[in-house]
């Protein structure tokens, strides 16, 4: 593609946040974006089959939002006609009674993808830095800390530090990683919420609790510039990708997996010469067969 690269998303360690744009306003129309789309998920295609057949490497996906931001829309669309049989999907949501009897990044590491896949989190083990450092008292269900005076600044260190050391581990242990933070603006996040409460087919995707968290947003943009900077590494990096229009956000995200995947220098299996010995008398045999 020649309009940008994953690299134009990259966040770095001195990256501000709020000086990030929320929207393109390149010279590409969202129908010239569609269209772009449709070719890149062959792409996507060709490239997953490849990590499929390698299955020598995985490929982890995370992508975090501020609610509305359109992960759920990227997921269907940038994914649509990948093989099922090589993607998972896994969506975080508050975790349970026995989910919490386990430290908090117990529940990630039994959804990451097996060797051959993409896996891809719909919320993550950040969640952890974000919307438990706006609301620390719901640390206090993982009943090792006794008031939320414990939540002191060590130990949001080391929770950066923990989710540091377990992306580290994955990428030495064969795990590729990357991070996609969709970045919408607080005014389209509001016409977003309108949307589904004026649109009664969208009715079900709307609580109370979204304008609860939308008055803290000020909160969830601090810790997110935070999380950013604390835990985007060359090995697990943070892409932040313009979401105030979705389809630009899609096309932004499908370049960044693919470069992903074409950087992980997959390979189809190359037989050994007894087993392409073997092909050849199959294949004559097939073809010598009387109809």
């Amino acid at each position: 593609m020649d309009y940008f690269s994953a690299q134009d998303f990259l966040f770095k360690e001195t990256d501000s946040l709020p000086e990030r744009s929320t929207t393109y306003e390149g010279p590409l129309n969202k129908e010239e974006g569609q269209d772009i789309l449709s070719k890149e998920k062959e792409r996507l295609h060709q490239l997953q089959e490849k990590l499929y057949a390698d299955g020598s490497k995985s490929l982890l996906i995370v992508l975090q939002a501020m609610d509305a931001a359109g992960k759920d829309s990227l997921i269907e669309h940038v994914f649509k006609g990948v093989n099922p049989q090589g993607c998972s999907v896994a969506s975080f949501k508050t975790p349970t009674s026995k989910e919490y009897q386990y430290d908090f990044l117990r529940r990630h590491i039994l959804e990451l993808p097996e060797k051959g896949k993409i896996g891809i989190f719909n919320r993550s083990h950040y969640e952890s830095v974000l919307v438990c450092r706006v609301h620390p008292e719901y640390n206090l269900n993982e009943k090792t800390w006794e008031h939320v005076t414990d939540f002191d600044k060590t130990f949001w260190e080391e929770r950066y530090e923990s989710i540091v050391d377990f992306e580290k581990h994955l990428s030495r242990n064969g795990t590729k990683i990357i991070k996609i933070f969709l970045n919408v603006s607080r005014e389209e996040q509001k016409a977003r919420f309108l949307d589904r409460i004026n649109e009664e087919d969208k009715n079900w995707k709307f609580s109370m609790g979204d304008l609860r968290e939308r008055a803290l947003w000020e909160e969830y943009q601090k810790y997110y510039q935070l999380a950013l900077q604390k835990t985007s590494k060359p090995y697990a990096p943070w892409y932040v990708v313009p979401a105030d229009k979705k389809w630009f956000a899609r096309i932004a995200a499908i370049q960044i997996i693919i470069e992903a995947l074409e950087s992980m220098q997959l390979e189809f299996p190359d037989l050994p010469m007894e087993e392409k010995q073997q092909l050849s008398a199959a294949k004559e045999m097939l073809e010598n067969e009387s109809e």
